[in-house]
């Protein structure tokens, strides 16, 4: 909330300073200029200034966002101490103006701070989200990659983590084009969230591989979700939204626009050894991977 600080020169405000200034401020009336001594005239702006200086300084390391300080009217300043209670101080219009530019000044300052605020949590949210399939992208993986291992040792808790790749997904967009691989990752992604817990965290790394975080869970358990994963997207077939041209597809592997596809899952738990950030965490579930392909793919392999 932006904070507007007002003070009004007058002998009540002075008269709240504890040390009695050399030249009082208040004695300078510039509402009736007369001629002065140059040198005390230049004093009384000096002393003037700097009290002006100490007030704002107090005020914005107070949190004030601005300062303003106005000049009561001669009128209020001669009216005697119980005169000055009632009525109110009453501003100049030009006075009343700058209340009102630095109050507009200070909304307009605290919707600029909200939209902005609002701004980048909406491109925050952007960055951090697959665009094609709506999971958490790689930067997302990577900021919250080395969080649930801090958190898994710090409650000596287990943590495994999966790397999924779809089988032969290169022969997918060769044959029936870009349209319909882009809708089997998407397909896959909505597979992927219903046959997993609430709390599994599943990512797009890139192109056709994904990884999933499997919070307090250890390999055994994670081994019965991978094997459930698996078995859930090859034996029911895609269906797609894109056609698919019954010239492109193999009659085996395409029938009434659907797709059959398989996918290779590496596995592996968290190990006291393996870095705070998780590369060798992941190497190791990359590297499962790799072996599930050599061995004839649609497989989980765990180490």
């Amino acid at each position: 909330m932006t904070i507007l600080a007002a003070a009004i020169l007058s002998d009540r405000a002075n008269s709240l300073a504890n040390q009695p200034k050399p030249i009082q401020p208040h004695n300078l009336d510039l509402d009736q200029p007369k001629w002065v001594d140059q040198k005390q005239a230049n004093q009384r702006l000096e002393a003037l200034s700097e009290n002006y200086i100490e007030r704002k300084i107090a005020a914005l390391e107070a949190g004030a966002d601005a300062y303003i300080w106005l000049l009561a009217n001669p009128s209020y300043r001669s009216r005697s101490a119980t005169e000055r209670s009632w009525p109110p101080i009453t501003f100049r219009a030009s006075q009343r103006r700058l209340i009102q530019a630095y109050i507009h000044v200070g909304l307009n300052r605290a919707q600029r701070y909200r939209d902005l605020t609002r701004i980048n949590d909406w491109l925050s949210a952007v960055a951090l989200v697959d665009a094609l399939t709506q999971l958490s992208n790689r930067r997302a993986f990577d900021l919250e990659l080395p969080s649930q291992i801090q958190a898994a040792r710090t409650k000596d808790t287990p943590l495994c983590l999966m790397v999924l790749d779809i089988d032969f997904f290169k022969l997918v967009n060769d044959r029936h084009g870009h349209l319909v691989g882009d809708d089997v990752l998407r397909l896959l992604a909505k597979r992927l969230l219903a046959n997993m817990r609430f709390y599994d965290m599943p990512f797009r790394y890139g192109g056709e591989e994904f990884v999933i975080t499997l919070s307090n869970t250890d390999l055994i358990e994670a081994q019965g979700i991978a094997d459930r994963l698996r078995e859930s997207i090859a034996c029911q077939p895609f269906q797609l939204t894109q056609s698919i041209d019954p010239a492109g597809g193999e009659p085996s592997e395409t029938k009434n626009n659907q797709i059959n596809i398989t996918v290779s899952i590496g596995l592996t738990e968290l190990h006291r050894e393996d870095d705070g950030k998780g590369l060798s965490f992941l190497h190791r579930a990359d590297q499962n991977l790799l072996q599930a392909k050599a061995i004839g793919r649609n497989r989980v392999v765990s180490v």
